[in-house]
């Protein structure tokens, strides 16, 4: 397992300027970045908030062009594509605010969505994840929690039986069907689209594993997030606006693989020793056929 440099404590002293530092990791999305720098021109977090973008070097990014119109923003252009994890690492350790709001590139902030967010840390001592309701541009909520990938769970999933019985708990238990996304509540692991997180949490449990670059490493870092005894919310009294998948798409059949893979990592490094093996070697495999299926499908569809 990596996570490369120091903690954020070790640049950081007890009383933090701002209330909270905005992440975002831009690849090749950077017409959606600048929607978003606008919505948090617009919408900006009470209390102060630095903006901090690093780009994993985007063939689309003006970097001059977005210092002119973004003169409050830090931005950390790279020569090569560093991944989601690396990237949010280098962000989290030139971070300085009390608080940490990762946002992807495709998203919009809604007026009041950060102080809500930030305000339940506040007013939770035991949460170290607020995730807000995910919105898609036509107004639809987004299905944005997962439970846990317990190999049960991805064996049900693969076998669309959360399709047939999407009021299940047991059934619907990976994707959730069951859960409507108009409530409040505590679950395993909100998509990493947008979260606020408790920096003192981030100080105690380290960055997130570089050994899981693009995939998988929001659900580790929640995994580890959980262990160490702490919550993670669902507010959905706060909404973000989300394109959805504006980056992954760009990266085409490889992201399947990638799944793949960091499933696979995940049930190596949490999972050994507290579920059957038999389980995770089946679950492992379902996972590879889908992989094969999705990217045999993608060629297909490609070479028409």
């Amino acid at each position: 397992m990596t996570m490369r440099g120091p903690t954020p404590s070790s640049r950081i002293c007890g009383a933090c300027a701002m209330r909270c530092s905005v992440l975002i990791v831009n690849w090749r999305t950077s017409e959606l970045l600048r929607e978003l720098l606008l919505s948090l021109r617009r919408h900006p977090a009470s209390g102060g908030q630095e903006i901090i973008v690093v780009d994993n070097a985007s063939d689309d990014f003006d970097e001059a062009a977005f210092r002119r119109e973004f003169p409050e923003v830090h931005f950390l252009p790279q020569r090569e594509n560093l991944g989601f994890a690396a990237g949010n690492n280098l962000a989290l350790r030139h971070s300085t605010g009390e608080h940490l709001v990762l946002l992807n590139p495709d998203t919009q902030v809604t007026e009041g969505a950060l102080d809500t967010l930030l305000d339940f840390l506040d007013h939770h001592p035991s949460a170290a994840i607020a995730a807000p309701q995910l919105v898609f541009p036509d107004g639809t909520v987004q299905d944005s929690c997962r439970s846990f990938p317990w190999p049960m769970s991805i064996l049900f999933t693969a076998m669309r039986l959360h399709i047939m019985f999407p009021r299940s708990r047991l059934l619907g238990a990976y994707r959730m069907t069951w859960f409507d996304h108009r409530h409040t509540r505590q679950v395993d692991q909100p998509m990493a689209t947008c979260w606020a997180v408790r920096r003192s949490v981030v100080e105690q449990i380290g960055l997130f594993d570089e050994d899981f670059p693009i995939l998988f490493n929001d659900v580790d870092f929640c995994w580890r997030v959980r262990q160490a005894g702490w919550e993670i919310w669902f507010v959905s009294e706060a909404r973000v606006l989300h394109v959805g998948g504006a980056g992954t798409k760009k990266g085409g059949a490889a992201m399947f693989a990638e799944s793949h893979r960091g499933l696979v990592r995940f049930y190596r490094k949490n999972l050994r020793g507290r579920t059957p093996a038999i389980a995770i070697a089946l679950a492992s495999l379902v996972s590879w056929l889908n992989c094969v299926g999705r990217t045999l499908s993608a060629r297909r569809a490609a070479a028409r």
